[in-house]
């Protein structure tokens, strides 16, 4: 996904799923979900993972991520009662950093909506980057692309 040209992604790009019931708030004055509610549904996705098979403790955890880069591509949009299909894979895996990449699905087999975002780890209390979590690594590493 690294430029505008990419070809739309498929559900054979992504090996996790989870899905987001959209809800009645979700959409905006024009009848779909409005553009930033798309990030939600990233975080979620993301979050989730993190926090089910990587451990990620978000209230005592000495360790967290913060997002340093976003972006999506809109291909063909959702309206609330939809439930979304959230893709999930792993672009690129550093030390402290992650780019996770993510496809929102309906019914097709094509993305709606593709886009990325960047976590770097870093220890709570300072702020400063640091190596992400083993647990969360190994997590990640099952998700990234070969």
């Amino acid at each position: 996904m690294s430029s505008d040209k990419a070809p739309i992604g498929t559900r054979a790009d992504y090996p996790h799923f989870l899905p987001i019931p959209t809800r009645w708030m979700d959409n905006d004055l024009y009848g779909h979900v409005n553009n930033v509610v798309y990030y939600s549904y990233f975080d979620t996705v993301v979050n989730r993972y993190l926090i089910d098979p990587g451990g990620l403790d978000i209230h005592k955890g000495t360790v967290v991520g913060i997002v340093a880069e976003t972006q999506c591509r809109f291909f063909k949009s959702f309206a609330y009662p939809e439930v979304i299909d959230a893709g999930l894979r792993v672009g690129r895996l550093g030390n402290s950093s992650v780019r996770y990449e993510i496809g929102l699905f309906g019914e097709e087999d094509t993305a709606r909506a593709e886009g990325h975002f960047v976590h770097v780890f870093v220890d709570r209390a300072s702020n400063k980057p640091v190596p992400m979590p083993p647990g969360i690594r190994a997590a990640l590493q099952r998700l990234a692309r070969e």
